[in-house]
C-alpha cells in the first residue's frame, strides 16, 4: 500500500495526466486491423467502436479511436452547422459499409459476422 501511495504522489508530482498513461491514438492505430481481424471490436451504426469480446487490449484501441472520433465528428458538425448527431450516424453506415467480410459489426443491437 505504501508503495502504491508513493507512485500515486509521484504521478501527481510530474503532472502526468491518465490521458498520457492510456494507449496513444498511433499505437492504436497499429493495432485496430489485428484487434477487428480477430474479433475483438466491431463497427456500431453510432459510427464508434465497440468492444465484441474483452481480450488483449481491445478496451484501449477502442477508447482510444472513438476519442479521436469523437473529436473529428464534432469538428466536421461545427463546419456545416449540424448535429454531432448526423455526422455520428452517416460515418456509421459507411463503416459497417466498409468493414471486411469475416469482421463484426452491429445490427440491430447484436453482434454479425459480415
Amino acid at each position: 500500500m505504501k508503495r502504491l501511495m508513493q507512485m500515486f504522489a509521484l504521478v501527481l508530482a510530474f503532472g502526468i495526466s491518465a490521458s498520457v498513461l492510456a494507449m496513444g491514438l498511433d499505437e492504436a492505430k497499429q493495432k485496430l486491423d489485428s484487434v477487428k481481424q480477430q474479433g475483438l471490436v466491431g463497427e456500431t451504426p453510432t459510427g464508434y467502436l465497440e468492444v465484441v469480446r474483452v481480450e488483449g487490449q481491445a478496451k484501449e484501441v477502442v477508447e482510444a479511436i472513438n476519442s479521436a472520433r469523437r473529436d473529428e465528428y464534432k469538428r466536421i458538425a461545427e463546419k456545416h452547422n449540424i448535429p454531432v448527431t448526423q455526422v455520428e450516424t452517416v460515418a456509421g453506415k459507411k463503416a459497417i459499409e466498409k468493414t471486411p467480410s469475416g469482421q463484426y459489426v452491429q445490427m440491430g443491437g447484436k453482434w454479425v459476422k459480415k
